[in-house]
């Protein structure tokens, strides 16, 4: 695969092409996930609990993406490396420069932070500043506390404006990629269709730009037992982990994941 880059990606949504995205955070996982056409590997702050066995991303630290950030960077075989803005590592503008530099010299191409409209000024100066930013709306796991757990969000009238027009603010002030988790099918493909940069979904339905899992989640292992709705198991057709990976890659580009039983309703 030739490298993947921001110039590839917007090709891709422009054609109707869907764009895939895992979660990686070692060299080993990395180097198997971009052979077999992963074009973008996130290195997730969901390290903290399929990793560290935490029961959320809230412990993790900026050293600890740093670190897997490099890890990830040394297996990569092409494709585009964004890596997650930890837990109160954006807090003000200048902790948000600060420390997607660190992320940038580790080996991210792109920074993912989690939030709302109030980004926008992060965004902008970021994007002026050479780093491409893909903002995670939706639920944000960072966020678990003030949702009052895993929920779906969007959903009512209300809701699901005040989501779309954060979406359009944040698209406009320069963000170079958007991912929505647990966001009604409907909504996700009004904001696919609205903005100009491409949408990754988990649990946003079929229609957006392209798909991300995390990857432990893809392989059917969980410290808890439990399997999100928008979950699918890779592993149950595949006797090895490569097998799995492609049959990912191939589910995404085909359309036949995610499935309805995957989505969400408004």
């Amino acid at each position: 695969m030739s490298d993947v880059t921001l110039t590839k990606l917007q090709k891709m949504k422009q054609s109707g092409e869907k764009i895939v995205m895992l979660t990686s955070y070692d060299a080993t996982f990395a180097d198997a996930a971009s052979r077999v056409g992963v074009e973008v590997l996130l290195i997730g702050d969901s390290l903290g609990m399929v990793l560290q066995g935490n029961d959320s991303t809230l412990p993790v630290t900026i050293e600890d993406m740093v670190y897997h950030t490099a890890c990830v960077k040394r297996g990569n075989k092409g494709a585009l490396i964004v890596a997650d803005l930890p837990f109160m590592s954006a807090a003000s503008l200048e902790q948000t420069l600060e420390h997607s530099a660190k992320l940038m010299r580790a080996g991210a191409h792109m920074i993912k932070i989690e939030g709302e409209a109030w980004l926008t000024d992060s965004v902008k100066r970021l994007a002026q500043l050479g780093v491409p930013v893909c903002v995670h709306l939706g639920l944000t796991p960072q966020l678990v506390n003030v949702f009052g757990g895993y929920k779906v969000q969007g959903r009512g009238e209300g809701p699901a404006q005040k989501l779309f027009d954060d979406c359009i603010a944040i698209a406009q002030a320069g963000a170079a990629m958007l991912l929505l988790e647990c966001v009604p099918s409907e909504l996700a493909t009004r904001i696919s269709q609205a903005v100009s940069v491409p949408v990754i979904g988990i649990g946003a339905g079929p229609n957006t730009d392209g798909q991300v899992l995390v990857l432990h989640d893809m392989l059917g292992m969980s410290l808890t037992g439990r399997t999100a709705k928008f979950v699918r198991n890779f592993m149950q057709d595949n006797t090895s982990i490569d097998g799995a990976l492609k049959c990912y890659v191939n589910a995404v580009k085909d359309g036949s994941f995610p499935a309805s039983e995957h989505e969400f309703s408004a």
